[in-house]
């Protein structure tokens, strides 16, 4: 086992003190195998830092909380109410490298979070973070920069709706909302029982059962025009019956009428697919020219077509034929409209 880094020195500080009810500053050097500087260095920061009541009992050359201190001076009889009481701190202890992963995993909740919701309620973690890592100011600010999270076409969500959104879904209530409905470009009011959040390529969606439609569907946030957590209770649902009911299709589209999908892509593209899941039940069987084939699911073609249009001429469709269909038909609308003349719509 390596040295000890300085948040479990920390600790190990904190349990030598407590259980002894005073420990010597040898016994600590032996405990802790670091050197006297490093050891004042750790007790001046559980002073000034952690607010740590830790005193040094010249007689006795030990290091004592203060309130034992205190019953030790009063011939072993408690103080009265207000001299002190037993520290403790943090009862989550990190080493360094692990509060180096959170600051990072901060780092990527901020880059999904809409309208700071998210950020506001963990904004007094994060500054605990630097305290333990003992970055502050420009400090921290350097550090965070070392790592970037961006989130290409991101649609934003109104945080007043998204906020409304985890609540409901968290203390099980239902959730009225006026939904917009863009394929039919017209707005809806419903009352949902919601079953859990997602996000999605850049945005957050809510699966729900809708009282309306008699159904489980998935709504998104950024089409909600308003919200507000009901007192009714939701009704609750088995979340493998919400799985089966909108995870078995392709991407957001879900269904449970799956058809498959051959897709071959050339040799060039096979080098990144063949890295990439584009469903948890896809199949991949590499060709000898180096060119790979990949079967996969689907229950609506809509974003399979995207996707498939995102590699150009690098893949074609084997099969459906329907789906080859679709894709040919996305084809000739965008070369009919690079036909037009320029400027016309």
């Amino acid at each position: 086992m390596g040295p000890m880094d300085r948040t479990e020195r920390f600790y190990r500080i904190e349990l030598l003190i407590k259980r002894q009810a005073g420990v010597s500053f040898e016994q600590l050097l032996e405990e802790l195998e670091v050197s006297p500087a490093t050891l004042k260095r750790d007790l001046q920061y559980l002073r000034d830092r952690m607010d740590a009541p830790i005193v040094y009992a010249r007689d006795e050359n030990v290091y004592r909380f203060a309130h034992d201190a205190a019953v030790a001076a009063n011939g072993g009889a408690s103080p009265r109410a207000g001299t002190g009481r037993a520290h403790e701190l943090p009862g989550v202890w990190f080493s360094e490298k692990e509060l180096r992963a959170l600051l990072t995993m901060h780092q990527l909740i901020a880059g999904l979070d809409d309208g700071g919701v998210l950020g506001r309620h963990l904004q007094p973690l994060l500054d605990k973070l630097h305290g333990m890592l003992g970055a502050s100011g420009e400090e921290a600010q350097a550090l965070m920069r070392r790592v970037r999270i961006v989130n290409p076409a991101k649609r934003a969500v109104a945080s007043r709706w998204f906020e409304e959104a985890v609540s409901a879904v968290l203390s099980r209530r239902r959730l009225t909302i006026s939904y917009y409905t863009r394929s039919k470009r017209s707005e809806s009011e419903r009352v949902l029982s919601p079953q859990r959040l997602l996000h999605y390529r850049n945005t957050w969606y809510l699966d729900a059962w809708c009282h309306a439609s008699e159904g489980l569907r998935r709504f998104a946030l950024d089409a909600v025009r308003a919200a507000k957590v009901l007192d009714e209770p939701a009704r609750e649902l088995p979340m493998s019956e919400v799985e089966a009911a909108l995870d078995q299709g392709y991407g957001i589209f879900g269904g449970a009428r799956l058809r498959h999908a051959t897709l071959h892509f050339s040799a060039e593209a096979a080098q990144w697919v063949a890295q990439e899941e584009w469903h948890p039940q896809q199949q991949l069987k590499p060709q000898a020219d180096g060119s790979l084939r990949m079967r996969i699911p689907y229950s609506d073609h809509t974003e399979l077509v995207m996707d498939v249009l995102r590699h150009g001429p690098n893949v074609r469709v084997v099969s459906p034929p329907e789906l080859v269909e679709q894709v040919r038909e996305q084809l000739r609308e965008t070369l009919a409209s690079y036909g037009r003349e320029a400027g016309e719509p």
